[in-house]
């Protein structure tokens, strides 16, 4: 994965919407028809992007709402994955059996 995939969401949508715009927390979120608290919680990466968010953030600066989506989602595999090792798992997998996909 790329460091990249590590960035909150929250940070992108400061760097490519709001400065990009040149917005404000409390424009980006009168754009986005949410609360300033809830625009500052989630650049702060305090809580991600949600589908509604990302409807949203698509109807305001054209992103696709798959798209910021998706870089949640890689943002939180990657987090995840920091812990991979301390995962209790026990593998049902052997030699003889091939992982199901």
């Amino acid at each position: 994965m790329a460091d990249t995939d590590y960035i909150h969401p929250g940070e992108l949508i400061r760097q490519n919407c709001l400065e990009r715009f040149d917005l404000s927390v409390t424009d980006g979120a009168t754009a986005l028809g949410v609360s300033r608290q809830s625009l500052t919680n989630l650049l702060g990466g305090k809580t991600g992007i949600s589908p509604e968010m990302a409807l949203r953030l698509e109807k305001a600066f054209g992103l696709t709402a798959e798209t910021w989506l998706q870089r949640q989602l890689l943002h939180d595999l990657a987090k995840a994955r920091l812990r991979f090792d301390e995962l209790n798992v026990k593998s049902m997998l052997s030699e003889q059996q091939r992982p199901l996909f």
